[in-house]
Parts: structure tokens; C-alpha cells; sequence
């Protein structure tokens, strides 16, 4: 009974690799926000109670994860929906 709940066959490739670009559609959502966080927290001077330094740092750091994310993004969209599958005939 345990085994059968963490049976990884039951689920096939063709759900599998569409749930996957599922998620990497939603990846670009996310690299959006994170970029526009990033540049948000930058460059809007609005935020008079944070320190500007605190700003910059936590801004700076959304803004390298947003391009991080958006480099791991474009790897796996060009994986996903650009690649020939090999188990197709």
C-alpha cells in the first residue's frame, strides 16, 4: 500500500512532460516578477522606510536571481518544447 502511493509508473510520459512545460511557462511569470521586484526596490524612492542601502541590496539581489532564474528558464523551455524527443517514433 505504502509503495503504490510513490509509484512513479502510474504517471505517463506524455503528462509528465506536460506537466513540466506547465512549469516552465509559469517560470517566465516568475522571472517577471522577481526582474520587477528587483527594479522596483532599485529604483523607487517612495520607500522612505527602508534604508536605500537595504533597497539596493535586496533589489540587486532579486534582480541576479531574476536573470539567473531567466537563463535557467530559457534552458529548459529550449529543452522542453525545441528538442526532438528520443522515445518518439
Amino acid at each position: 500500500m505504502f509503495f503504490c502511493l510513490f509509484d512513479v509508473k502510474l504517471i505517463g510520459m506524455n503528462e509528465n512532460k506536460l506537466m513540466q512545460q506547465v512549469i516552465a511557462i509559469f517560470s517566465i511569470f516568475m522571472v517577471f516578477f522577481y526582474l520587477g521586484v528587483g527594479s522596483f526596490l532599485i529604483f523607487y524612492s517612495g520607500l522612505n522606510y527602508l534604508d536605500k542601502a537595504v533597497r539596493v541590496i535586496m533589489g540587486s539581489t532579486f534582480l541576479f536571481y531574476g536573470l539567473y532564474r531567466a537563463y535557467r528558464t530559457y534552458i529548459k523551455i529550449v529543452e522542453l518544447f525545441f528538442t526532438k524527443d528520443e522515445d518518439q517514433d
